[in-house]
């Protein structure tokens, strides 16, 4: 198992990279949406991956983030996606709008990605509804060891009411996420007071 690469990013094609990790080029098929957030060429790259072994092929799929590789994991275990299907969806939506559509329901969002029929997208609701929290997409990514994770608890029952209130005023799963993350929650102790604050970030 290869759990992930690192090395020089010497190739950008369509739809994966090649990086070359001590004289051995890996090409590693990406979600078109992290494309854009490579560094780059010649620069190092660090890149979580799956291993997807066929009777006739090796494919690597890389990702920028574990969270991300780990959202990917849980799609190609619905049954009816495969790692295409998978990088398909996540190259449409980001691993936070996914948890997103799943938890409120959203198939129309899930069919949006090339490939994607609405039956396959309900099929993501039903077998992932279980397995998502809104909580995780509140968690900071990438925090050190020491860092106070936030999301959990009081606090992060407050920021997911209030990112639900956001949502069901009129605004986007993620502009809400990234106002009410904003907030400082020394300063804001009720649902009401993030509210007022995230608002503010949106303007």
């Amino acid at each position: 198992m290869i759990s992930y690469v690192r090395g020089e990013l010497t190739a950008v094609e369509k739809d994966k990279v090649i990086v070359d990790v001590g004289g051995v080029g890996y090409g590693v098929f990406m979600p078109e949406a992290s494309m854009g957030m490579l560094p780059q060429m010649g620069e190092e790259i660090k890149l979580h991956t799956y291993l997807n072994v066929r009777e006739d092929a090796m494919q690597l799929f890389g990702f920028l983030t574990r969270d991300d590789l780990e959202v990917f994991r849980l799609l190609i275990g619905v049954s009816g996606i495969g790692p295409k299907g998978g990088l398909s969806i996540l190259s449409k939506l980001t691993a936070d709008d996914l948890r997103f559509a799943v938890l409120s329901g959203d198939a129309k969002a899930i069919s949006s990605a090339p490939g994607i029929g609405k039956k396959t997208a309900e099929k993501v609701i039903i077998e992932l509804k279980d397995k998502l929290d809104l909580e995780e997409m509140l968690e900071p990514k990438d925090i050190s060891p020491s860092a106070e994770p936030i999301g959990g608890g009081l606090a992060g029952e407050i920021q997911t009411e209030a990112v639900q209130a956001l949502v069901a005023l009129g605004y986007g799963s993620t502009e809400s996420l990234r106002a009410v993350k904003k907030v400082d929650l020394e300063q804001a102790k009720t649902v009401e007071d993030v509210l007022k604050q995230a608002l503010k970030n949106l303007f």
